[in-house]
């Protein structure tokens, strides 16, 4: 498992949004590139597979500086639908909304048509739960993609984020996880 430090789709659909994320765009970078060495990690995939985890990586959480609100998983899909619309992949449009909405889910993803749904839950869920989850991707693995993108400051951002939530909407504490 080759860990690749700069995947240029990424870099290129990122670049856009560096502005808007401003001060916790290396954190955010670095999840998302977590993230994608860990759904592939989890599955050998072909290139459109690994195209298609690259979008939905990207865009994934993006509603949280889009509406700067931790319901981020309604405000992520437009801004990757235009993108596929853009790129001539608006017949992935179903699947990457699937992916990006279903992230937070937190029983198993069950659609055979649609197996990468499951596999981005899981390689977010590993990465979200700092590796309490692996799937059985090899701790030493984890680690080494952790240390070559370091958190920079990813998770504490987001408890920020939910403890401001929380005191706003103390009903409803984590409204981007699904059952």
């Amino acid at each position: 498992m080759d860990i690749e430090q700069n995947i240029p789709l990424l870099e290129e659909i990122l670049s856009d949004w560096k502005a808007l994320i401003g001060s916790e765009y290396d954190g955010y970078r670095n999840h998302v590139y977590r993230m994608i060495h860990l759904c592939l990690a989890l599955k050998d995939c072909n290139e459109q597979e690994r195209e298609k985890i690259i979008i939905a990586a990207a865009f994934h959480d993006i509603g949280i500086w889009v509406d700067d609100t931790l319901d981020y998983l309604p405000p992520s899909i437009p801004p990757a639908t235009v993108y596929l619309k853009e790129n001539n992949r608006e017949d992935w449009a179903e699947e990457i909304t699937l992916m990006i909405n279903e992230h937070h889910k937190l029983r198993e993803y069950k659609n055979a048509a649609y197996p990468l749904v499951e596999l981005f839950r899981k390689g977010d869920l590993v990465d979200f739960s700092l590796a309490l989850f692996t799937f059985g991707i090899p701790k030493p693995y984890i680690k080494t993609v952790k240390a070559t993108f370091p958190n920079a400051g990813f998770h504490k951002n987001l408890a920020k984020r939910a403890a401001r939530w929380f005191i706003k909407h103390p009903l409803n504490p984590a409204p981007m996880m699904k059952w």
